[in-house]
This record gives structure tokens, C-alpha cells and sequence, in this order.
């Protein structure tokens, strides 16, 4: 019991992106840093009282320091740039697998076993970006999506069987994808830096693309890495077959209107839209570099004049928790432990619902 405790306690610490004087600081010193790291070592366990202050400094239940739900990560890979902090990457790292272990506890709970079958598993290596298409296109056949739209991206991949968890970090973190106990795919963005549900929805598929693709790629450079899957990411959202029929074969140019009104449809920015329309030919490289001029000068790379305003959320996790309600597999009291709450917040919640 006492290593388990003293696991959960580092864990809790670094998910909140605390040292050990800052979690005494936080305490009042009540705790001093000295027991606190005997706490860590699985020498002492605090009694009831001290459990109590331990789960309100750092915004955990108590049963949090007891839950045994083992989550293995396998090796994760970010889209980050290099001033993200070995303690906020941490963090990231410990939010992840507190909201894993609730997820698939809840998931057990109820019988269910949500192990991603990679619909790209039997393709050869990829070579090129007419490859990625392909396997873009061979995604949606299997999720059976057509050259629709895609709805709700967050939700198409939860319905997948690939967990999305919106996370709130630093600006110099944009997302990650890694495997959890060797089956089940997770995908991570930063909510906090990608708000517009565009960037969001283009993030996802970004990462859909590693997570998928990542034994894919043979002995590449990050760089080639990055770009395909930037290329799958436009391919899933825009399919060519839907491109041309949209915009036609062979274009000189594009008018802003047009693509705004297309970004609202499909949900994918103007400029991955002429990025698209250029890697298929439909478009010149010449063309292509004056939008992206025309772009700079007009202030509208970071904000473009139209705005996609889709559901970009699952509710997945929420839906089972009410679903283990309703059939009495869970009591209240452990339904808010799963949503990570106060027994007193959850029912607020489920009376304002009402």
C-alpha cells in the first residue's frame, strides 16, 4: 500500500507541476518538505487527517492516492516546440494518465474494451504524398465517411476507438498521439493554445496521422515526418476527390470568399485549403506563394476573415459515467471520483441538467 500511495502522491505532485517545497508551501508547511519525501519513498503513509490536506493542495479526491487502474504510455511523440520545460512536459505527461486511468477504469466498469484496430496496419511504407493520400482515403473507406465533411472530429475518432483529451498547457505545446498499454490509441491537444476548432480539428488529424502512419514511415528525417503528416491531416479533411469537385480541376486562381465559404463547410483554414488545391495540381506554386504574400499583408495568417464555428468536443467519457449511472454499475459517489469532482459538484451538475 505504501508504494502505491507514494506513486500516486509523485504523480499528483508533478500533475500539478509542484516540487516538494512548493506542495509544503502549499500545505502551510502542515507537511514539511521532509515528510513529504518520505511520503514519496513509500517510508510513512499520512493518517486521515493529512490524506485530507494532500487531496486539497493538490486538487485531487483522496481516492485518487488508492486507484490502482495500471496505464503503461509507449514512447510519445509532441508537437512542441524546444522551450517546452522538462517540468510542464512532465505534467502534461501525469494529466494524461490521471484522465487515462479514470477513462478506462470507467470503460472496464462498464464491459467495454476499446482496442484500436489500425485500419493501416497491412499498407506498404510510405514513400510519397500521393501514398499518404491513399492512406487517407483508405481511412475514410474504413470508417465508412465518404468525401463528406467530417462533423465533429474530436467525436469521430472517440467513435474509433482513439481517446482525445484536451489538455491545458504552456504555448509551446500544440498536441501529442502514443499508445496505452499497447492498445489503445490516445491523441492530446492543447486547448489553452488551439482555440480556433479549425486548428483543432487539423491538430487531431495531424496526430491521427502519426499514430497511424508512425511504423509507416521507414528512415526519415522528422521534417519529412511532420510534412506528411500535415499532408494526411488536409487529405482527411479535404479529400481530392471532393477538392476538385469544389474548385475544379485546373484553377488560376482562387477567390477569398470562395474559400472562406469552403473552410466553413469542411472545416479546414483557407490556407490548407490553397495548400491542398497546390499540392494537387489544381493550383501553381506561383499562385500559391502570392495567396500566402496576399495573406501576410492583409494580417490574416493568424486570423482569417472567416471563422469555422462546428462542435469540436466528445462526450464520450461524460455519456458512459451517466450511462454507469442510469444502470446502477457505479453509485454517485464513485461516478464523481470518475469525473474527478466533489460529490457535491457532481450533483449540482446532474440538477442543472435537469
Amino acid at each position: 500500500m505504501n508504494d502505491l500511495f507514494a506513486q500516486r502522491l509523485k504523480s499528483a505532485r508533478r500533475l500539478n507541476g509542484m516540487s516538494l517545497q512548493d506542495l509544503a508551501n502549499a500545505l502551510d508547511n502542515v507537511i514539511s518538505k521532509q515528510a513529504l519525501h518520505k511520503y514519496e519513498n513509500g517510508e510513512v503513509m499520512p493518517d486521515s487527517e493529512r490524506l485530507q490536506d494532500l487531496s486539497k493542495a493538490l486538487n485531487v479526491r483522496p481516492d485518487y492516492f488508492l486507484r490502482s487502474t495500471a496505464v503503461e504510455l509507449s514512447d510519445i511523440e509532441y508537437r512542441k516546440l524546444p522551450k517546452l520545460s522538462v517540468k510542464e512536459e512532465a505534467r502534461i505527461i501525469e494529466h494524461l494518465k490521471e484522465y487515462l486511468e479514470r477513462y478506462l477504469e470507467l470503460e472496464n466498469i462498464i464491459g467495454i474494451d476499446q482496442r484500436l484496430q489500425n485500419p493501416l496496419k497491412e499498407i506498404d511504407v510510405i514513400k510519397s504524398n500521393e501514398d499518404v493520400e491513399s492512406a487517407a482515403n483508405l481511412v475514410r473507406k474504413e470508417w465508412q465517411l465518404g468525401n463528406d465533411p467530417l462533423y465533429n472530429v474530436a467525436q469521430l475518432l472517440e467513435d474509433n476507438h482513439i481517446k482525445v483529451i484536451p489538455i491545458q498547457a504552456d504555448d509551446e505545446f500544440d498536441g501529442l498521439q502514443t499508445w496505452v498499454n499497447e492498445c489503445y490509441g490516445v491523441i492530446a491537444y492543447n486547448e489553452t493554445k488551439l482555440q480556433k476548432k479549425d486548428r483543432i480539428r487539423f491538430t487531431l488529424l495531424h496526430e491521427l496521422g502519426h499514430l497511424l502512419l508512425g511504423e509507416k514511415f521507414g528512415k526519415i528525417t522528422e521534417r519529412a515526418k511532420e510534412n506528411y503528416c500535415h499532408y494526411f491531416a488536409g487529405a482527411m479533411l479535404f479529400p481530392k476527390t471532393a477538392l476538385i469537385k469544389e474548385l475544379g480541376a485546373k484553377r488560376s486562381k482562387l477567390h477569398v470568399q470562395e474559400l472562406a465559404a469552403l473552410k466553413k463547410e469542411f472545416g479546414i483554414s483557407m490556407q490548407a485549403i490553397v495548400m491542398r488545391a497546390a499540392a494537387c495540381n489544381i493550383v501553381n506554386e506561383q499562385y500559391r506563394r502570392s495567396f500566402f504574400t496576399m495573406m501576410d499583408q492583409m494580417n490574416w495568417r493568424v486570423d482569417e476573415p472567416a471563422e469555422y464555428t462546428g462542435e469540436e468536443r466528445s462526450n464520450r467519457f461524460d455519456q458512459l459515467i451517466y450511462r454507469a449511472l442510469a444502470e446502477e454499475q457505479v453509485s454517485m459517489s464513485k461516478a464523481a471520483s470518475l469525473k474527478n469532482v466533489s460529490l457535491a459538484e457532481f450533483r449540482s451538475a446532474l440538477q442543472v441538467m435537469i
